[in-house]
């Protein structure tokens, strides 16, 4: 019988800062993932799997695997992941799976991807899919955190995206990028949720309100912030998509706080 699990090697680890890093490993040649999903990562734990929920930062044509997690120092799983070095195996699930795809969302002018912690990491995949662009005239990617530390990616998505040489042309026309923080001074700051609430998030990207019959959102954060963000894009008028009814906005369910 098949193992549901592949091994997979270590191949970097990076520290953000003393509560989130990210780490790549090799990819099997038959992975094969949607851009947005996630598959379960583990470790043997005496003798048994002990598994979470990850969604792939990676490209879905990349030749490796990126994930990005918190740190948290009694978490059953994290405590361990946290401490991986290079050469280190880990065992995935062989079905990517979730929400946060494109099928599921009906077409729209603008994609938002609203995002807190590391509930960034599916929208890494998303901002690097060329498919993505074609579908959407603007995409809008919001990250809040606490404090600047925690805007993982920030550098990635600021500089080196848009000088991509394949679709950088299309991450500068049409690629916003709004990190906010709410513990710290910051260009932008505040509670996604208070920007949507308020309009300062539109003031600031000169976008209009949102509308259900242009716009689509993909939301990945902390079960508080779905829980709110929810219901204000009810209070709007969005209804949730699935596999087998595409609707205006998605939301993930699996994320990993662990």
């Amino acid at each position: 019988m098949t193992s549901p699990y592949i091994n997979e090697t270590v191949l970097s680890v990076h520290h953000w800062n003393e509560t989130l890093f990210s780490f790549t490993t090799t990819r099997h040649a038959g992975l094969r993932f949607k851009t947005g999903q996630f598959v379960m990562i583990g470790l043997m734990v005496n003798n048994k799997p002990l598994l979470r929920a990850y969604s792939i930062v990676s490209a879905h044509y990349e030749e490796h695997l990126e994930f990005y997690s918190i740190k948290v120092q009694n978490g059953p799983l994290t405590s361990r992941l946290q401490h991986l070095q290079v050469g280190d195996s880990l065992m995935l699930s062989r079905k990517p799976t979730g929400s946060l795809v494109l099928d599921n969302l009906r077409p729209g002018k603008r994609l938002y991807l609203l995002s807190t912690g590391t509930g960034l990491a599916p929208f890494m995949s998303v901002i690097r899919d060329p498919d993505y662009y074609e579908s959407f005239a603007q995409i809008i990617l919001t990250h809040g955190v606490r404090v600047t530390s925690e805007l993982g990616y920030h550098d990635f998505i600021s500089n080196e995206l848009p000088e991509n040489e394949f679709f950088g042309e299309q991450v500068r026309k049409q690629l916003i990028y709004y990190p906010t923080v709410t513990r710290e001074p910051f260009k932008n700051q505040g509670r996604l949720t208070d920007l949507i609430r308020n309009g300062q998030l539109f003031k600031d990207t000169g976008l209009p309100d949102l509308d259900p019959q242009e716009d689509r959102v993909m939301i990945c954060g902390s079960p508080a912030m779905l829980k709110d963000l929810v219901v204000l894009l009810q209070e709007r008028g969005f209804v949730e998509g699935t596999s087998n009814t595409p609707g205006d906005y998605v939301i993930e369910r699996a994320f990993v706080e662990k």
